[in-house]
């Protein structure tokens, strides 16, 4: 993409205001963090709730970038920059999107339902590649902002498209449709995701037909309720596996590793296999059937391509590796678009300066090979990756474009000559296109730990943060809590993500943990609450800033601070409003304010209390006085002092619940993490941990016969027993087992049998179909931590700072 400012104004009906209209753009940007951003950017300052891109005008100025799309000019900018004012920035960038898509003339396979659509279109592209020239959605981009910055990565070379469009509530599809303006619609599978944001299933079912309104043909699943909200002008192209009026009849035979799908078509009656049981899977493979049936494909190309279709990885992972490593794991595409978004990724792990990248062949760029290539070296260089190594026969050829660079003609080649090459204390991002099996690459560069992982999912964190956001007034800072490792969900990462987010405070129990964020590299101010005086020092140090609750720790933190002769040094005040817990009470403030007028060595940054009951609305009276206590509390404090300092009180529960005591800063903790006490709320929040295991062996028992430790657990008739290597000592409580709780494996539910040992527990998995290896889910979705907290009688903060740090944490981000 090459445009004029002057051939982009008319297109979003700007206002112009600035020297240079003849300027060209070649990229479009909406992250000011992203180090692809350069002079040839235009950037859209997008508008959030609790979210305003035109705040990082001025930063991206210093970075080089001169365009930018505005709803108003930052104070003080005005001439300094191109600007194009216009009164809503998405809706700009979307119509700049639709505009940009007219251009091209090549057919364009829209996706949209409640389920699969990510999968459908990683294999089609995986079907069709051998034919065409593709441009697809990168991973899940397939929201409002996603859909136009997926389109506008179209460029001449390509002859197909395929894109996913996602919605969450009414008014949305229209401008989706607008921007894809598919000619070939697919209707995945229609859930429950997003059911909250519709009156009922009608609704929800119009809306995202919307997007099919102008397509030539609508491939799905016969359904006559679906068929029932249609405008009958729209062409179909169905399938079933029990309505013979569809146009493609399937009988499928399942087997635990495969499936075998008989079809019938026209005059044609073939078998298929794919190598899945599951009836997601099944589904979606029917749906990329039926576009190659639609694309008049042979049958027996059908048959040996759908015979490879593969897993899709739709992760970032962040894992740890060997030799002070962190290893970002994207080990299963390799194309231009989803480089620039592991790249951005990458720029977010900030735990080392040095960067290496290890990259196969890209596939699907639409661009001439050394246009590519050049394209390549470029993002690379602009996100300063200190060190190269490619792998692959075409990339090879342009080693000498890429910085430090090492290059292998294939993976073999690099395992080989694995031990040669030294990684230590640096990030290393490993990119590959699946036939490339980099898979093992990261096998070799990982941290060795047993096959129980707690996996955390990266964009839940964010959408839990901006959920709650969305709560506050739009002055309110917010202090998040990552104590007690991120309430067992990793301290390091989730503060990295949160630095990423800008919120404006992270707090800590100890100096050790905010120590700990410290040398990681992260600068956010961090606030410890707990801190034991003889780390006072350390405090100073590190440029922690301690929360201080008694006179008795105030005398020995100001005495410190004049030896060290400090200068307006930032401390916390804490006020006991009725925890009673830690904190100055009321008869305590005469004293707190002799101690501290004209006290040139510290500055009070805040004053903060803590609500005992504000889950509770049976205490709202109790949590009301507390409200008032505090608030003549502290605003003795200000006037006698003459301070006008942050003032906090609100946890999570009290950020729902009293809304009317933001003061000027409030402290989430639970909610982050996709908690809440209140089942509405709860419903709006996404899951963030999920504990995961194996199956380390299966044994038949016999009746009669028992299981575990004291014979707790003795069978009735012959049963099959699964081992999985995870126990108390990681975090399972004793109380869970026999008969308690379960796990989850292949979706069904199997009963924990006997007494849970130190690293084992057992299951009942008669009525499962599954090996040794299979995957098996602790803790998640389901049973969730709030469900298993309710069952033990206990909170579920117990539940999740239980979990060991033996368990390893593997980030990720869809």
């Amino acid at each position: 993409m090459t445009l004029s400012i002057r051939n982009i104004i008319p297109i979003l009906k700007a206002k112009f205001v600035g020297k240079n209209d003849i300027a060209i753009v070649d990229t479009i940007s909406i992250d000011s963090r992203s180090l692809q951003n350069s002079n040839s950017t235009l950037y859209f300052a997008l508008l959030g709730p609790n979210h305003d891109g035109h705040h990082y005008v001025a930063e991206l100025l210093e970075q080089g970038v001169l365009n930018f799309v505005v709803s108003y000019i930052p104070s003080n900018l005005q001439g300094k920059a191109n600007f194009l004012v216009v009164e809503n920035t998405l809706q700009a960038l979307q119509s700049f999107a639709a505009a940009y898509r007219s251009d091209f003339d090549f057919p364009i396979i829209g996706i949209t339902g409640s389920n699969g659509k990510t999968i459908i279109k990683e294999w089609l592209n995986f079907l069709l590649s051998p034919d065409y020239n593709i441009i697809r959605s990168p991973k899940s981009y397939n929201s409002q902002v996603g859909v136009p910055l997926s389109v506008i990565g179209i460029n001449e070379k390509h002859n197909l498209g395929i894109f996913e469009a996602g919605i969450s509530t009414v008014n949305e599809m229209a401008n989706l449709q607008r921007i894809i303006q598919p000619n070939i619609g697919i209707l995945s599978n229609i859930g429950s995701a997003h059911d909250e944001g519709f009156h009922d299933a009608g609704e929800k079912i119009k809306e995202k037909l919307k997007l099919f309104s102008s397509a030539e043909v609508l491939i799905m699943n016969k359904n006559r309720t679906i068929e029932a909200f249609l405008n009958p002008k729209i062409k179909t192209f169905t399938w079933s596996s029990d309505d013979g009026k569809a146009d493609v009849f399937v009988i499928a035979k399942e087997s635990p590793d495969k499936t075998e799908l008989k079809i019938t078509y026209l005059k044609l009656c073939f078998t298929i296999i794919i190598p899945f049981s599951d009836q997601a899977s099944i589904e979606n493979a029917l749906q990329c059937l039926m576009v190659l049936l639609y694309f008049k494909y042979d049958q027996n190309i059908i048959q040996q391509r759908m015979l490879l279709l593969y897993p899709v990885e739709m992760r970032l992972k962040v894992k740890n590796g060997n030799n002070n490593t962190t290893i970002i794991d994207d080990s299963y595409s390799s194309d231009f678009q989803s480089l620039k978004i592991a790249l951005d990724f990458l720029e977010n792990q900030k735990q080392f300066k040095k960067k290496t990248l290890v990259l196969s062949d890209i596939f699907q760029s639409g661009l001439v090979t050394e246009d590519l290539y050049s394209k390549v070296s470029h993002l690379i260089v602009s996100n300063k990756i200190n060190r190269v190594i490619v792998v692959g026969k075409t990339i090879s050829g342009y080693q000498k474009k890429f910085p430090n660079c090492l290059a292998f003609e294939n993976t073999q080649k690099f395992l080989e000559g694995f031990d040669k090459i030294t990684f230590e204390n640096e990030t290393v991002l490993v990119k590959g296109a699946r036939h490339f099996h980099f898979e093992e690459i990261v096998s070799l560069l990982e941290e060795k730990t047993h096959e129980t992982v707690l996996e955390i999912n990266l964009n839940s964190i964010s959408h839990n943060l901006n959920f709650f956001k969305s709560k506050l007034n739009q002055e309110t800072k917010l202090m998040v809590m990552v104590k007690a490792f991120s309430y067992g969900n990793g301290g390091f990462e989730v503060a990295k993500l949160l630095s990423h987010h800008k919120v404006d405070y992270l707090g800590v129990a100890f100096a050790d943990e905010g120590i700990s964020l410290r040398l990681a590299g992260i600068d956010l101010p961090i606030m410890v609450l707990n801190p034991e005086i003889t780390s006072f020092t350390a405090i100073i140090q590190h440029q922690l800033e301690p929360e201080i609750y008694s006179i008795k720790g105030l005398n020995a933190f100001l005495k410190l601070a004049e030896q060290k002769k400090l200068k307006n040094f930032p401390i916390h005040l804490k006020l006991d409003t009725g925890m009673h817990r830690l904190g100055f009470e009321e008869e305590n403030l005469s004293e707190l304010i002799a101690k501290l007028k004209d006290n040139k060595t510290v500055e009070v940054k805040s004053i903060l209390s803590h609500l005992a009951a504000s889950d509770n609305m049976k205490f709202i009276d109790f949590t009301l006085s507390q409200i008032k206590l505090f608030e003549k509390m502290s605003s003795l404090l200000m006037q006698e002092l003459q301070i006008n300092p942050i003032r906090h009180l609100l946890n999570t529960s009290g950020i729902t619940n009293f809304h009317q005591a933001q003061y000027d800063m409030v402290r989430l903790g639970i909610g982050l993490y996709g908690v809440s006490n209140d089942d509405e709320e709860q419903k709006l929040l996404e899951n963030v941990g999920t504990l995961k295991s194996i199956i380390s062996q299966i044994r038949t028992i016999g009746a009669g016969e028992s299981v575990g430790y004291g014979r707790r657990f003795q069978a009735v008739i012959p049963t099959k027993i699964a081992t999985i290597p995870i126990g108390y000592a990681d975090g399972i409580s004793r109380h869970w087992g026999n008969g308690v709780g379960y796990v989850i494996i292949k979706n069904k539910k199997a009963p924990i049998v006997g007494s849970i040992c130190m690293d084992m527990l057992m299951v009942n998995i008669t009525d499962i179909e599954c090996k040794e290896g299979s995957e098996v889910i602790i803790l998640g979705e389901n049973p969730s931590v709030s469900f298993m907290a309710n069952q033990l009688t206990t909170i579920p903060y117990e539940i999740m700072t239980s979990i060991s740090q033996r368990v390893k944490r593997v980030f990720y981000r869809e």
